[in-house]
């Protein structure tokens, strides 16, 4: 055989190799194939073990500062400091003197169980940090958001707040579980359940440790005389003490004690009836009565122990912090006098005032006034009470939306009229009347209710709940109810507190910058680290926005319409907004409060550099109600005494117009648009407004051009009428002489009841005037001087005019005048003679023997030109012969021109001729009537 092979093996081979190609190379791809899978799975067991060398190097690099497990510092507390805005002043040490120790077999078995069904129901299970519960609080927080449920044991949160810093970062997570581990090694869970009820802070007033908070809340002497329902009541304070406190928040701390005896039933504690039977107990039912007086500057602080705790999860009390905070001592001092009656007077004891002093630019509170005869722990009327806002909500629901959103400007008319809801029910003014068109500015100032309620439909809930959710105000959240029209005058079920609307009307002030209300600027722990809590600063609404709406406020204190004109004080420039509300139907009548009886009183004002909210009223229905004016002005009389003191040796400042609004003229609103004003258009119904740049009318008003057109038309025609009314009333005067005096009588014929007349006379002396007023009259000279020519003159209002002139006989016309006892000639006048002549007088003979000028009939004149020459040739002929020098044209009397004392008579009136005629006719004398010589008057019309 040629082919001899020494071993199987090698035959084997020399097959293989003799093999077809393609054959031979299937089965190195095999061979690939499983070794690509093999080099996978290799490679993800090498970067398992790189990794886990990784990771457990990281978590000894992280552990390996972390702090030792020290049994002082476990069960001893470390006092913390708390400084002013100086950040120098120590205004208090908190820490653990109000604590009082107490040892597990002491504590009862209800109790425990109550905290760990609510803190960590697998306390008893896990070796200090659970990891269960770690995945459920992932998973709940992947759902819910970040934050929605923690994962810390209650292990975790001795060993946190005995010896971290609450930085919230991975690292110390890792530390907290690396020492709740070797926390559970040294020590029994009986103890660790000690330390914890023993360390845990429940209110403020430095209530620390369940012993405490037993004795604080229920006044009992021993933790072992606590009911489940307390127990249960006083398990549910450590995750929110202010938010659940029973005393000051009572709904709330029902909600929570009764989740606390659901989550007891649930995990077997109790039986669900137990549960039911302890829900039944009102959450105040057993509390204490609270006594313990507060201390200097407790209001203030107890706001920072609430803050440091929520944004630090540190302890105060035990940490060993060194807090520095935005009190200002001189602001807290003065509202401190402020609320202890020092400053204002209060009607009586149990009326109450919560305020609020915010630093506009960075949000800090200055101080705060938590209410009157306040005890520790009781309830802060400033922080922690909610009512309605009222009025005080307009700014911030209604007309700061529409101007952000719409670009109304302060003068947007609204017409204020008879209105109702979407739904039909009818909105009333306070004043139950009707304005008709005003302007934004106007309503707001007078607080008017209608033209709100449009302007929050005109913008929308949606828009509204976005402008105040920016302001800090999360209404619907809170009230657990969607917006409704009610919002918009302030009509909404749980309210709102003065920390939240000062932080709110801050802005405004801040060119539409919002800064949280705070009062914790940073926190220093032990280990020297530090954490800035000033919050950051964010735009709540355009700088044109935040002008406007001031400048709107301004006129609330300003204008004479304004609200809260009280607050004026002088070199400040204050701008703000009042607001009340009302008792419900059913608490009128159970308490029987009055119709005018109110249940709260607001006023929300600010400077450039401070903003107060002050809330007045009383805690509940039963105590009382405002009705006086000393009440209802309470709010503004707290806010101008302390905006005064707190603005003294201070930059007052001034609210700044920003370039993105304009000032114009415009007319005051008298329909839905805005008009700029024409020349017609009168300077009381010209007002200025401002607008968004670029929104401002550009239309001219025709209103009062037209109505000018039409008043000219009428003016014209009035014109015309007087000028002709004018020519109708014609004047009279006349004048004589007799007994050695001057009678002067003047009169017009159609005169009016508001004719005037003004009579002047000219003399020897001079001129003057005699008479002036309405109506006709007379006056008489005496004494005239003898020889002399008097001229008298009347003249209407209306400008027409008469005279009158008589001239005084002389020394030779009173020896006429003396021998007048002689008879007078026989050529008497008949009467029927001049027949046809108008001015013969009717009353001829009728003046005989009176020594006095007889009055002129109203006939006189009445025949143009009658008295020419010629007309009197059957007079007798016992004319005066100074007849001729008065310029009666008599030229054509008989030539018996002899003194010989015959009588005359004035001329008659004709009823006002338009001619210039002179009349001079003469009464005949008898001769048993001897008469006094007269001069003639004369008449000019």
């Amino acid at each position: 055989m040629s082919d001899n092979y020494r071993s199987r093996e090698e035959r084997r081979r020399a097959m293989n190799d003799n093999k077809p190609e393609g054959k031979s190379q299937g089965k190195p791809k095999k061979k690939k194939k499983g070794g690509l899978f093999r080099k996978i799975v290799a490679a993800v067991l090498l970067i398992g073990i790189i990794g886990l060398i990784a990771g457990v190097g990281t978590f000894f690099a992280m552990i390996s500062d972390a702090p030792k497990v020290d049994d002082s510092v476990l069960k001893n507390s470390f006092s913390s400091k708390v400084y002013a805005n100086d950040g120098k002043t120590v205004v208090k040490e908190i820490g653990a003197q109000k604590r009082t120790y107490v040892q597990y077999d002491e504590i009862p078995q209800v109790v425990k169980n109550a905290f760990i069904a609510t803190e960590d129901v697998r306390f008893y299970k896990h070796h200090g940090v659970d990891f269960y519960r770690i995945g459920g609080a992932l998973m709940a927080n992947f759902k819910n958001g970040f934050g929605a449920e923690g994962g810390s044991t209650i292990t975790q949160q001795v060993v946190k707040n005995s010896f971290l810093s609450p930085k919230k970062t991975v690292k110390r997570k890792v530390q907290e579980m690396w020492l709740a581990y070797q926390l559970e090694r040294k020590y029994s869970k009986q103890q660790i359940l000690e330390m914890y009820l023993n360390k845990i802070y429940f209110a403020s007033g430095e209530v620390y440790g369940i012993e405490r908070a037993a004795e604080k809340f229920y006044g009992v002497k021993s933790v072992k005389d606590l009911t489940l329902d307390e127990a249960a009541m006083l398990a549910g304070l450590p995750k929110a003490p202010t938010t659940y406190n029973p005393v000051t928040n009572p709904e709330n701390a029902t909600k929570r004690r009764n989740t606390v005896l659901n989550l007891m039933a649930k995990n077997g504690f109790i039986t669900q009836a137990e549960a039911d039977k302890a829900k039944q107990v009102d959450v105040q039912a057993h509390l204490a009565k609270q006594t313990e007086s507060t201390s200097k500057y407790d209001v203030f602080i107890d706001q920072v122990i609430e803050e440091v705790k929520k944004k630090t999860d540190a302890d105060p009390f035990s940490a060993g912090l060194e807090i520095y905070t935005t009190l200002d001592t001189n602001a807290q001092d003065y509202v401190d006098d402020v609320m202890n009656n020092k400053v204002v007077n209060f009607p009586n004891d149990k009326f109450q005032a919560g305020l609020v002093v915010v630093d506009n630019e960075t949000g800090g509170i200055q101080a705060i006034g938590g209410g009157r005869n306040r005890v520790s722990g009781g309830l802060n009327f400033a922080t922690n009470m909610r009512r309605q806002p009222g009025s005080t909500i307009k700014p911030i629901l209604d007309y700061g939306p529409a101007i952000e959103n719409l670009k109304w400007s302060t003068g947007q008319p609204l017409k204020d009229e008879e209105y109702h809801y979407s739904n039909g029910t009818p909105i009333r003014n306070f004043g139950r009347n009707y304005k008709g068109w005003v302007s934004a500015r106007e309503a707001l100032g007078r607080s008017l209710n209608i033209p709100a309620l449009k302007a929050f439909q005109a913008t929308g809930a949606d828009k509204a709940k976005e402008f105040a959710t920016g302001l800090g105000l999360k209404l619907d959240e809170e009230d657990g109810e969607a917006y409704s029209e009610s919002y918009s005058i302030g009509g909404f079920r749980t309210g709102v507190t003065p920390l939240q609307m000062a932080g709110a009307y801050s802005a405004f002030a801040n060119e539409g910058m919002y800064n949280a209300p705070h009062t914790v600027t940073k926190v220093k722990f032990p280990d020297g680290t530090e954490i800035d809590l000033t919050p950051k600063p964010k735009r709540a609404m355009q700088d044109y926005t935040a002008f406007m709406m001031t400048d709107m406020m301004k006129s609330v204190v300003n204008e004479s319409y304004g609200t809260a004109r009280a607050v004026r004080t002088p070199g400040l420039e204050i701008a703000g907004k009042t607001g009340t509300s009302n008792f419900s139907a059913a608490e009128k009548q159970r308490y029987n409060i009055p119709d005018a009886g109110e249940k709260d009183v607001w006023f929300n004002g600010f400077t450039p550099n401070y903003t107060i909210s002050v809330w007045t009223g009383y805690e509940t229905a039963k105590d009382g109600y405002i009705l006086s004016a000393n009440e209802t002005g309470m709010a503004k009389n707290i806010f101008k005494h302390v905006i005064t003191h707190i603005s003294e040796g201070k930059p007052k400042g001034s609210f700044k117009q920003p370039d993105s609004v304009v000032e114009r003229s415009v007319e005051k609103p008298t329909g839905k648009d805005l008009k700029r004003p024409s020349g017609s258009t009168p300077s009381s119904l010209i007002t200025k407004e401002y607008f968004v740049r670029g929104t401002a009318p550009t239309k001219v008003s025709q209103t009062f051009v037209k109505k000018e057109k039409e008043e000219k038309k009428e003016d014209k025609k009035e014109d015309k009428k007087e000028k002709k009314d004018n020519k109708d009333v014609k004047p009279k005067i006349t004048a004589s002489y007799s007994g050695g005096a001057i009678s002067v009588n003047w009169s017009a014929s159609n005169a009016a009841s508001d004719t005037t007349f003004t009579v002047t006379m000219s003399s020897p002396n001079g001129s003057e005037q005699l008479a002036s007023g309405a109506g006709a009259g007379g006056k008489t000279i005496s004494n005239p001087a003898p020889g002399a020519t008097y001229s008298f003159t009347v003249t209407t209002n209306t400008g027409e005019s008469a005279s009158s002139s008589v001239k005084v006989p002389g020394s030779s016309d009173q020896a006429t005048e003396d021998d007048s006892t002689k008879p007078e000639d026989d050529g008497t006048t008949d009467d029927n003679q001049n027949e046809d002549n108008s001015n013969t007088d009717q009353n001829n003979g009728s003046d005989q023997g009176d020594d006095s000028s007889t009055q002129p009939d109203d006939n006189q004149n009445s025949n143009n030109g009658s008295n020419s020459g010629g007309n009197n040739s059957g007079n007798s002929g016992n004319t005066d012969n100074n007849n001729n020098d008065s310029g009666n044209g008599n030229d054509g009397n008989s030539g018996n021109n002899s003194n010989n004392g015959g009588a005359t008579t004035p001329p008659a009136d004709n009823g006002g001729s338009d001619s210039e005629s002179q009349t001079t006719p003469a009464t005949p004398s008898t001769p048993s009537t001897p008469a006094t010589p007269q001069q003639e008057p004369t008449t000019e019309n």
